[in-house]
């Protein structure tokens, strides 16, 4: 899930920026960008996100600064001059004008910038880690909070497929009836007489409303759904939360299938567009 942290600290003169972006992924994919004389300590800040984070599209830059002008990125005057006693000399041997903005061209030759070589004491690297894992922490924090906002938005949709669940039940109550009607017309529209055997008729209307009888299939989604909310709340749920979804819409399915009935049917696709929501949003969890 999305989710950003920012942190930082001055020790002596060293200013530590450190920022945490992450975007959703089923798997840890880390980008981290740090000093290059941090780099012997890449692997350890690497453990610390992934124990932390988990998983995600992860962004962290660590940015070190000097407070002390002096000691930032300085000129070099006597390569200024070196060059600038060169270009003279080519000027007049060639006779090429001389440059109307000469600093400028100066400014674009290599070796005119020089950063000083850093140099990191053991409790620099340890005010490092600590930035790290104070953004982390303000990170996994935003992923938190925006977790409660997911949890809301999943209960409420598994509560709208319970209540029209719940809505099933009025239709249900003619259902039979009707399916018994529909069969005794077209059989005696099949039949010269009008007549049958009314004993092998009620067994096999026995039979054939036994093949549609959708209350184990009521009763099992209901309990999908309040095994849902035993379980969004433990740690790591994502994936069982997945497992639950894809058991409801087995039921839902099977429900819609025996229903032969076009309200039940219409809640039905009302059930399968919450359970798709579901879904999608289940991705954004861990």
């Amino acid at each position: 899930m999305t989710g950003y942290g920012k942190a930082e600290q001055i020790y002596k003169t060293k200013r530590i920026v450190v920022e945490v972006k992450t975007l959703n992924s089923k798997q840890l994919d880390l980008s981290l960008k740090l000093p290059q004389e941090l780099r012997p300590q890449e692997l350890d800040y690497r453990n610390e996100v992934a124990n932390i984070l988990q998983r995600g599209k992860i962004d962290v830059s660590i940015n070190v600064t000097d407070t002390n002008v002096e000691q930032n990125t300085h000129i070099e005057k006597e390569v200024i001059a070196s060059y600038l006693k060169q270009i003279k000399e080519i000027s007049e041997e060639y006779n090429i004008p001389a440059s109307a903005d000469m600093a400028m061209l100066l400014f674009k030759m290599p070796g005119i910038f020089v950063t000083p070589e850093q140099e990191y004491d053991e409790t620099f690297i340890e005010k490092v880690k600590e930035t790290l894992l104070e953004a982390l922490k303000i990170t996994d924090e935003f992923r938190r909070q925006e977790g409660e906002v997911l949890k809301t938005d999943l209960l409420k949709r598994k509560n709208l497929i319970l209540e029209y669940l719940g809505e099933v039940d009025p239709f249900e109550t003619g259902r039979h009836e009707n399916i018994k009607n529909k069969l005794i017309k077209n059989l005696t529209e099949l039949t010269q007489s009008g007549k049958y055997d009314e004993n092998r008729f009620e067994q096999e209307l026995i039979f054939y409303l036994e093949k549609l009888d959708i209350t184990e299939e009521k009763v099992r989604l209901a309990k999908h759904c309040s095994y849902f909310d035993e379980t969004i709340d433990e740690e790591g749920a994502g994936k069982k939360l997945g497992f639950i979804s894809q058991e409801m819409g087995r039921e839902i399915n099977t429900l819609g299938s025996k229903a032969n009935d076009a309200d039940i049917q219409r809640l039905v696709v009302k059930m399968k567009d919450e359970l798709e929501k579901i879904k999608e949003q289940l991705f954004n969890i861990l």
